[in-house]
């Protein structure tokens, strides 16, 4: 098929190489405007941009994918479909209507659930035990059009946001290219999607990554697990952003405030929440690395009875 693929980040990029990859004809990668970065404020290439660079496929970079002169340049192209995935801009009916086959969506949930900007991270957050992919014909709607193929990935007991993201990325590449086959071979039945039992997926900030210790350290656990390796969770402590990259429930409580540091042994120490204890066993301070905590608890001191999050 002529394919326009439609994406920005690293999530996109497998996607991308696996269309050239089964012999589709790339004929057009659309993707976000060039962003300025680090302190010298150099221009960075999107992921997207760097991949089809490679297999020189032109570029296309428009601010507002709805002005007339981006419908223009999408219709030169005569392609059979467009591929989008984790794009950024809100696609028109007129764009979503310009090709034979339309637009399929590789979206990073099972669908109905976790519509949204967000929804790898969220389900490790709410403590789905299964998440996958979805592909689906674009409608006007966010992420409510008809669902066309799905896979499932099991999310491990140590899945973070960083490890969730690359297996649905890879499971995405192939779920996708299995779509395009079988909408060209008419073998595939699109599904209407039911209501949601989820709530949306939303965009994640930085505030988020704030720990509440007045919560149960199950949650609080899942937090960490998935805003790693963005935006992070975090605490306060002396006075400095502590952030809290890996940590496990400990079965027991004791009747000290939430956010209290209850034990600290050589190799981590161990905090009240609002339900159970948490162990901290990876941890990063202003200017440091991240380290595990036994190295940090050698080179600073920290006391039993000390408050987080103040």
């Amino acid at each position: 098929m002529k394919v326009i693929f439609m994406g920005t980040p690293d999530f996109s990029v497998g996607t991308l190489e696996a269309l050239v990859e089964a012999g589709h004809e790339v004929v057009l990668a659309v993707t976000q405007p060039d962003k300025p970065k680090g302190r010298g404020k150099e221009m960075q290439f999107t992921p997207v941009k760097e991949a089809a660079l490679k297999h020189d496929i032109p570029v296309f970079q428009p601010k507002k994918v709805r002005d007339e002169d981006c419908m223009e340049e999408l219709r030169k192209y005569n392609a059979d479909i467009m591929v989008v995935i984790a794009f950024g801009q809100i696609l028109p009916q007129e764009i979503l209507d310009m090709t034979p086959y339309g637009c399929v969506n590789v979206h990073a949930s099972l669908l109905p659930k976790y519509r949204g900007a967000a929804p790898i991270q969220w389900s490790i957050i709410d403590g789905e035990k299964v998440t996958g992919v979805t592909t689906m014909q674009m409608d006007a709607g966010l992420d409510t059009g008809d669902m066309l193929l799905k896979t499932e990935v099991k999310i491990e007991k140590d899945e973070t946001g960083g490890s969730l993201h690359d297996k649905l990325a890879e499971a995405g590449a192939k779920l996708c290219v299995e779509t395009l086959k079988a909408l060209e071979e008419k073998t595939v039945i699109p599904v209407k999607q039911g209501e949601t039992t989820t709530a949306y997926a939303k965009m994640l900030d930085k505030k988020l990554g704030n720990i509440d210790w007045n919560i149960d350290a199950v949650s609080i656990e899942r937090l960490i697990r998935g805003l790693n390796p963005w935006p992070s969770a975090y605490t306060m402590w002396n006075g400095k952003v502590m952030k809290i990259w890996a940590a496990e429930v400990v079965e027991e409580s004791t009747k000290e405030e939430p956010g209290t540091i209850v034990k600290v042994e050589k190799e981590a120490f161990t905090v009240q929440t609002g339900d159970l204890q948490l162990k901290i066993l990876e941890l990063q301070i202003p200017g440091k690395k991240r380290m595990d905590a036994g190295a940090f608890l050698r080179g600073y001191q920290i006391k039993e009875m000390t408050k987080l999050g103040d």
